[in-house]
């Protein structure tokens, strides 16, 4: 019987953490008890640095049954790297890992139907949300407008996934050939090529507290993706650059035509205007090429994407360190 490890990532989740593992525990017992999933199957947080009792919760919690574990970080790595490192350790020890929230904003009751298509020979399965009419207009129309700069760009990504998802190890252990630094698993993964499907779901509203990816993190995670995946903002940059140089030859005739003709300035708005867009189009571009200058001097350094602090794993009774 195949084992399916969950891998949460958590920061600051305090608030959350005892009804989402009660609500995870059931559902993980129905399918233990009903021979879906081997009895070794875990439920596996992983603590992203939190500053409250995030992860004082969680030690209870593998204290009190076994069906928990915990990985606790050395400190703040982010979401991305904080799923990293819960499939990585857990790799060896299941056959397929679902990462979701801690939240449970995304459907549970889903997991048994990612199982089975697993089990059909699926290596990946994607949640898909089926529509997006319970968040903020603004996280919307600039989360819509991220998924078409990336369809623009070449990257594979699948529209509406966030990182509700089934991995088998054998799909993990490929993920894990991938060195970057700056890792956006929502554009790796499908990458792979390995057998996949998809499994629609309405996402929910959050247990309790609010969210923890602020609108910085989710433009930092929207400008990894892009710069990650593609090099056709430089592309686009060129083409602007062609195409100002043409209109400059064009201008410059227009002026020797017009001072031979003894022509007279009009006026400085256009001067101003044309000194305005040209100053913001450098300024774009510099920073863009800077972006992609910024991620090679950071993958130069090699440095890891994680540090574990402790893990705790309670079917033999010990802890690792």
């Amino acid at each position: 019987m195949k084992t399916l490890f969950l891998v949460l990532p958590c920061y600051n989740e305090e608030l959350v953490l005892k009804e989402s593992a009660t609500q995870l525990e059931a559902l993980m017992n129905n399918m233990i008890g009903g021979k879906i999933i081997s009895d070794e199957s875990k439920i596996c947080f992983v603590n992203d640095g939190s500053t409250d009792a995030t992860y004082e919760i969680l030690k209870e919690l593998c204290q009190q049954n076994p069906i928990f574990c915990a990985i606790n970080l050395a400190g703040n790595s982010g979401h991305q790297n904080a799923l990293m490192a819960g499939m990585e350790t857990m790799c060896d020890k299941c056959d397929a890992v679902i990462t979701l929230d801690a939240d449970l904003q995304h459907d549970i009751s889903k997991i048994p139907e990612f199982w089975n298509l697993y089990l059909e020979g699926n290596e990946i399965v994607y949640g898909v949300r089926k529509s997006r009419k319970g968040e903020k207009i603004v996280k919307r129309v600039t989360g819509d407008a991220f998924f078409g700069i990336m369809k623009l760009s070449g990257a594979k990504t699948i529209k509406n996934h966030a990182d509700f998802r089934l991995i088998s190890s054998k799909a993990i252990r490929a993920l894990m050939e991938f060195k970057e630094t700056n890792l956006f698993l929502r554009g790796i993964i499908p990458s792979l090529g390995f057998k996949n499907t998809v499994v629609e779901y309405e996402e929910k509203p959050r247990l309790a507290g609010e969210s923890k990816y602020s609108f910085g993190k989710m433009l930092k995670l929207a400008t990894d993706g892009i710069t990650s995946f593609s090099v056709r903002p430089l592309q686009f940059i060129a083409c602007c650059g062609m195409l100002f140089f043409i209109l400059s030859i064009l201008m410059f005739i227009y002026a020797i035509l017009t001072y031979a003709n003894s022509g007279v300035v009009q006026g400085w708005t256009s001067i101003v205007a044309a000194i305005w867009m040209l100053g913001g189009i450098q300024l774009l571009a510099l920073s863009i090429v800077g972006e992609y200058i910024g991620k090679i001097y950071m993958e130069t350094k090699h440095r890891p994407r994680y540090i574990i602090d402790e893990i705790i794993m309670e079917d033999n009774r010990s802890r690792e360190k």
